[in-house]
């Protein structure tokens, strides 16, 4: 582990090097590149430059214990100081081997998001408009920003489907984790018996893609407008601002009539259909690579039930954890912290014994 962290602080070194290089200044997509690499590194770089100074302070401290102190209160402070020193090696004993575990280059990207009712009809979409409304909270208590990329609502305040992106640091290292179908399990508004109704719904997250990551040709493109449908007031269909882009090569088609303005649809529309591509590309690239290895957290796979909901009983359990808890009130408004933090856990845990 020694030689490794020592060859990310060389790394480390000649960043800051190269950064300060007056040759780099002139090539600002250069320069930030290595700034956006250094800054990335600076975390492993304190805990490796701290793991060094405790390491040290253990030997200098067992070294004046061995050659002997004759004043009991200097004495009884060197002990203290070595616990403390060696108490704090035992924890980076343990975070470093995590903090050097390969990096998912898309952490640190936006997302987009998109949920649809599945099995349940009316009840999915009411569901589905839940989660929204669940990971808006969540993303207003990290500090991040959502606009709608495109949504079908129904009449009594449910979604057929929603997309809506994500904007902020480290937004994808977190959402990742809820891709799959979602259950619920309650007694529908709609539901004059009283009975329990399972229903589901399915997200998917998709890191946002720059353009540089996708080559997406004109040519390849197939754009369609149309008049905007729905509740939507004077623009609707009185003016075909809704647009419809479908990617020859693969198929995938994306719409959005979110906007009033056909050219913001488009942009909004181009963003969906990037991420889709990079997704599509990426799980070929893993498929061919690791076709046999599935995560502790599960594959992402839409189709994988990840969690139940269980609202006359209170709970919500994640089913690739073994995770339950009964405050399912609380996780409805966004409070997603624990479970998140226990499928980051599991997940570094299982990345761990591949390493191993």
């Amino acid at each position: 582990m020694m030689d490794k962290l020592q060859a990310v602080e060389n790394k480390f070194l000649e960043l800051e090097s190269l950064i300060s290089d007056p040759s780099v200044l002139e090539d600002m997509n250069k320069w930030q590149r290595y700034n956006r690499e250094h800054s990335s590194m600076q975390p492993i770089i304190e805990a490796y430059r701290e793991y060094k100074t405790v390491c040290q302070g253990i030997e200098d401290n067992k070294e004046m214990l061995n050659e002997g102190i004759d004043d009991d209160e200097f004495r009884h402070m060197v002990e203290d100081e070595l616990a403390d020193f060696r108490k704090r090696k035992e924890e980076l004993d343990q975070e470093l081997p995590i903090m050097l575990l390969p990096k998912d280059p898309n952490d640190d990207k936006n997302v987009i998001v998109e949920i649809r009712g599945g099995v349940g009809g009316e009840e999915a979409a009411l569901f589905a408009g839940d989660l929204f409304r669940m990971y808006s909270r969540y993303a207003e208590s990290q500090g991040w920003k959502i606009s709608i990329m495109d949504a079908n609502a129904t009449e009594i305040g449910g979604f057929k489907e929603v997309s809506f992106a994500v904007e902020g640091y480290g937004a994808y290292s977190k959402l990742k984790y809820e891709s799959g179908t979602h259950r619920v399990q309650r007694v529908p508004v709609t539901e004059s018996g009283g009975r329990i109704h399972t229903s589901a719904v399915t997200v998917a997250v998709l890191p946002e893609a720059d353009e540089v990551d996708v080559d997406i040709r004109n040519e390849d493109l197939r754009i369609d407008t149309y008049r905007a449908g729905g509740a939507g007031g004077q623009y609707v269909n009185k003016t075909e601002s809704a647009i419809r882009i479908t990617h020859l090569p693969t198929g995938i088609v994306v719409q959005c009539q979110d906007e009033k303005s056909q050219l913001k649809n488009k942009e909004k529309a181009m963003r969906v259909l990037r991420a889709r591509v990079l997704e599509q590309a990426q799980q070929e690239q893993a498929d061919t690579i690791a076709a046999d290895r599935k995560s502790q957290v599960g594959s992402g796979d839409r189709s994988e039930r990840i969690r139940t909901y269980n609202f006359p009983q209170g709970r919500v359990t994640d089913h690739r954890i073994g995770l339950t808890l009964h405050k399912l009130d609380a996780v409805m408004d966004g409070q997603l912290d624990e479970i998140l933090n226990g499928l980051i856990t599991a997940d570094q845990a299982e990345r761990m014994k591949q390493v191993d």
